[in-house]
C-alpha cells in the first residue's frame, strides 16, 4: 500500500490533535459536537485540516476535552489573512475535488487578473494604502495556484451575462481578464458557461454561489454578498444550493456559444464598444 507522504500544513496538525485528544477523552464526533454546538460534519471538517474552528469553538473544544486553552491558543497562531466570513472557504478549496462557482456581477476571485484584482480593491476601499492594495493583489491571485498544480480540482464556472460586460478597471484590464477565463476554458482547466440576458430570471440572480465536493466528506455550499458570506454544511441547504445551480445552469449557453460570447466581449472591450 502506498503511503501518503505529503507535508502536513499546520492546520493539518492543528486537526490531527483535535482527533487525538478526542479519541483520549473516548468521546465521539457527535458527543464532542453537542459539547461544542455545532454539527458532526463539522467536528470532521476541523479533524481533517480542511476548516479551523472559530476563536468561541475552539474554547468549547478546551472545555469539554479539558485542555485548558490549548486549541484556543494554538488557534491564534493560524489566523487567515483572509475576511473572517472567507478564510474557511480559502482552505476549503485546497481541499476540493469539484468546485462549482457561479458570479453574478464579476469575475470570480480564482480567476481573476491581478490588474482586474486591483481594480476591484480600488472600487471597495476609497481610502487605502499602496501596502494594503499589493497584500489584497497578492492573496487574491495565489487562489489560482490550486488550478496550476497536478491534481487541480475540476472548476465549473457559470456566469451570468452582466459578469462579462460590467467593464472593471477600464477597456484593456476588462479585454485581458476575459481573454484569461476564455483561455483556461479552450485549455482545460476549467468549464465555462454564460446565463445570456436573454434566458431571462433564473434561480440565482440573488446571490454569488460556491459548492465543493471532497474525496472524503460531505459537501459543503457557499454565499456571499456584500462584506458577509455564509459557509453551509447543513445537508438541506446544501441540497438546495445544488438544485439552484442545476436550475441556472440549464439556462445557460453551451460551453461553445459561451466562449464565443466571452470572446467576442473582450474584443468589444478592447476596442472601447459597449
Amino acid at each position: 500500500m502506498e503511503i501518503d507522504r505529503r507535508p502536513r500544513t499546520p492546520r493539518e496538525k492543528y486537526g490531527e490533535e483535535l482527533k487525538l485528544r478526542r479519541l483520549a477523552a473516548e468521546m465521539t464526533q457527535e458527543a464532542l459536537s453537542e459539547r461544542v454546538v455545532c454539527s458532526p460534519t463539522l467536528i470532521s471538517h476541523w479533524e481533517a485540516g480542511r476548516r479551523l474552528p472559530k476563536p468561541d469553538d475552539a474554547q468549547r473544544i478546551d472545555r469539554a476535552l479539558g485542555t485548558d486553552g490549548f486549541f484556543a491558543r494554538w488557534l491564534e497562531d493560524l489566523e487567515s489573512k483572509y475576511n473572517h466570513y472567507f478564510a474557511a472557504v480559502a482552505e476549503l478549496e485546497q481541499q476540493a475535488t469539484l468546485i462549482q462557482q457561479f458570479a453574478l456581477s464579476l469575475i470570480p476571485g480564482m480567476l481573476q487578473t491581478a490588474d482586474y484584482a486591483s481594480a476591484l480593491f480600488r472600487a471597495y476601499r476609497p481610502n487605502y494604502t499602496a501596502e494594503e492594495l499589493d497584500e489584497f493583489v497578492v492573496f487574491r491571485t495565489k487562489r489560482r495556484r490550486i488550478l496550476d498544480g497536478p491534481m487541480y480540482p475540476v472548476v465549473w464556472t457559470l456566469l451570468d451575462e452582466a459578469a462579462i460586460r460590467r467593464r472593471v478597471g477600464g477597456p484593456q484590464v476588462m479585454a485581458e481578464q476575459l481573454r484569461r477565463v476564455a483561455d483556461m476554458a479552450e485549455a482545460g482547466r476549467l468549464r465555462l458557461h454564460v446565463i445570456p440576458y436573454g434566458a431571462g430570471a433564473h434561480a440565482l440572480m440573488q446571490s454569488l454561489l460556491t459548492l465543493m465536493s471532497f474525496e472524503d466528506s460531505a459537501p459543503v455550499a457557499y454565499a456571499e454578498g456584500f462584506r458577509t458570506g455564509n459557509l453551509m454544511d447543513d445537508p438541506a441547504l446544501v441540497s438546495a444550493s445544488q438544485t439552484a445551480y442545476a436550475l441556472a445552469l440549464s439556462g445557460a449557453l453551451s460551453q461553445e456559444e459561451s466562449l464565443a460570447l466571452v470572446r467576442t466581449a473582450a474584443e468589444e472591450h478592447a476596442h472601447g464598444q459597449q
